[in-house]
């Protein structure tokens, strides 16, 4: 969905109103959407926060959506593959060179965990989509544990109305 108004109420909801029982609505919405990826998929692997984060926040809500993407597709959510190894600054307000900067080198598969993504077919679990900083650090670091392939479904997408959306 595009990131409008009612996008951002429910991702702000969910991340940092304790609405988890939305998940299963949005992650119903992210099926829809993101079928023929989910249907090719091996695994879903959210995006994790940094350990201190998730002690604020006292959940993850990308692997909420991933979690309720599982109840519905039955593709296994890998959580603990994935894991981001350093904290960093929220995304919000930096631009696209910060928020590449940002998260260069914050994520990594764990080594005892290469066998989750190995040859497998990811999809990538996210809330918003904005300039994609974070989900190619992400895709860059499942790639380079050798998974075959890594998509990325999202709840929304920051579209930018100065330029024609992809």
């Amino acid at each position: 969905m595009r990131y409008d108004d009612v996008a951002r109420t429910l991702v702000h909801a969910l991340k940092y109103q304790d609405r988890t029982d939305l998940a299963p609505a949005m992650g119903r919405w992210m099926v829809r959407a993101g079928r023929e990826l989910i249907e090719e998929a091996d695994a879903l692997v959210p995006v994790p926060l940094h350990w201190r984060r998730g002690w604020s926040r006292r959940y993850n809500q990308s692997g909420a959506l991933a979690r309720a993407i599982e109840r519905q597709s039955g593709v296994k959510v890998t959580s603990e593959a994935l894991r981001r190894v350093r904290p960093t600054q929220q995304q919000i307000g930096l631009s696209r060179s910060q928020r590449a900067s940002n998260v260069q080198g914050a994520f990594k598969v764990a080594s005892d965990r290469t066998a989750d993504i190995q040859g497998r077919r990811i999809v990538l679990i996210d809330d918003v989509l904005t300039s994609g900083a974070t989900a190619d650090a992400c895709a860059r670091a499942l790639l380079r544990a050798k998974a075959a392939q890594v998509d990325v479904l999202v709840f929304a997408r920051v579209v930018d109305t100065h330029k024609p959306p992809i």
